[in-house]
C-alpha cells in the first residue's frame, strides 16, 4: 500500500518525514506572524528574480520575476490558464526549485531552511490534496500540528488548541467526526483549510482555493480569507481564476501573462478594460463599487 492511501498529502516540504507595467508602490506583500502573534511587526518575505520550469518544457515557465510583500496583506495572483501563476506559487513555496533565484523568509533562503523549519513558518494548500476516506475530520487537521512536534510525539495542550481554533476559523467543528471520505468536495476543501491553518504559519499560500466549489463553498473560503486579513497579521498569498473574487478579497493583485507579470498593484488599479484586454483577451465593462471593481464580460478579443 502507498503511503498516499494511508496518511494525508502534507501542504508543505515533507523531506525529512519518512511516513502590464508596473509602479514602484504597488509591491505584492507575503508575510506576517500567526494568529495571536506578539508584536505588530511581520516577516519579510520576498521572491527575487526567479526563473523555474519543468524538466519536459524547454523554455522557462516563469522568467526572472521578483515579488516583495508587506505583511499582513492578501495578494492574488490572476492570469489566463497557462499563465504561470500556480507554477510561481510551487517556487515560493519550496515545491518546486527554482533554476535561479531565491525565496526568502526573514533574510533566509527557503530552499537552505530546514523542513520542519520552513513548515513552521509557510503554510500551502496545494491543488492535489490526498487523504485515507476513513481518517476524521479532526484527525486530519491534526495532521497540520507535525512541523511543531517530534515524530513520537503526542498533542500538547498548545497542539490541541491550535486544532480547536483552526476547525473553528474553517467553520467546520460539526464535521470533526466524520470521516473524510463522507464529505462533499466543498467540505472537504474546508477541512484543508483548516489542516493548513493549524500549522499557524507566518505566510499562507492558497492554489485556486475556490476551484469547482459551488458558490455556498466559495463564499465560505473568501470568508476565511477575509477573517484573517481583518483579524491577524498573516499574509496570504492566493492564485484564483475568478477577477471578482480576487478584486473583492485582495490588497493587491499581480496579473501574469506567459510567465510574466503584466501589472500590479491595488484592485482598482490592476483590475481594468485595458488589463483585461492585454492579459485575458476579453472586452469587458468594469465598474467600481463597493466591493471593489466589478467586471462584465463582453466578447473574446481575436488577433487581427
Amino acid at each position: 500500500m502507498s503511503q498516499s492511501d494511508t496518511t494525508p498529502t502534507p501542504p508543505y516540504r515533507d523531506d525529512e518525514h519518512t511516513d502590464c507595467d508596473e509602479s514602484p508602490d504597488a509591491q505584492s506583500a507575503l508575510a506576517a506572524p500567526a494568529i495571536g502573534a506578539d508584536g505588530d511587526s511581520g516577516t519579510p518575505f520576498e521572491a527575487e528574480d526567479l526563473v523555474v520550469g519543468y524538466p519536459t518544457s524547454e523554455e522557462p515557465v516563469v522568467d526572472g520575476e521578483s515579488l516583495v510583500a508587506a505583511p499582513g496583506e492578501v495578494t492574488a495572483l490572476v492570469g489566463p490558464n497557462g499563465s504561470g501563476k500556480s507554477t510561481l506559487l510551487k517556487a515560493m513555496a519550496d515545491q518546486l526549485a527554482p533554476e535561479a533565484g531565491a525565496v526568502r523568509i526573514d533574510g533566509s533562503a527557503v530552499a537552505d531552511m530546514d523542513a520542519k523549519d520552513l513548515a513552521r513558518r509557510l503554510g500551502l494548500l496545494s491543488q492535489e490534496n490526498v487523504a485515507p476516506d476513513t481518517i476524521t475530520v479532526e484527525k486530519l487537521v491534526e495532521h497540520g500540528r507535525y512541523p511543531h512536534r517530534g515524530f513520537f510525539d503526542g498533542l500538547t495542550d498548545e497542539d490541541r488548541a491550535a486544532v480547536d481554533r483552526a476547525i473553528d476559523l474553517a467553520g467546520v467543528d460539526h464535521l470533526r467526526g466524520r470521516d473524510v471520505g463522507s464529505l462533499s468536495g466543498g467540505q472537504k476543501q474546508l477541512v484543508w483549510i483548516a489542516m493548513v491553518l493549524a500549522q499557524e504559519t507566518d505566510v499562507l499560500l492558497l492554489d485556486e482555493p475556490t476551484t469547482f466549489l459551488d458558490m455556498h463553498h466559495q463564499l465560505e473560503v473568501m470568508e476565511i480569507v477575509e477573517t484573517l486579513r481583518e483579524e491577524s497579521d498573516k499574509t496570504v498569498v492566493v492564485v484564483l481564476h475568478d477577477l471578482q473574487q480576487a478584486a473583492r478579497l485582495a490588497d493587491r493583485v499581480v496579473a501574469l501573462q506567459d510567465g510574466a507579470v503584466r501589472s500590479r498593484g491595488s484592485p482598482e488599479a490592476v483590475v481594468t478594460e485595458e488589463m483585461l484586454a492585454d492579459v485575458f483577451g476579453i472586452e469587458a465593462d468594469v465598474t467600481q463599487s463597493d466591493l471593489g471593481p466589478q467586471v462584465t464580460p463582453l466578447r473574446p478579443l481575436h488577433d487581427d
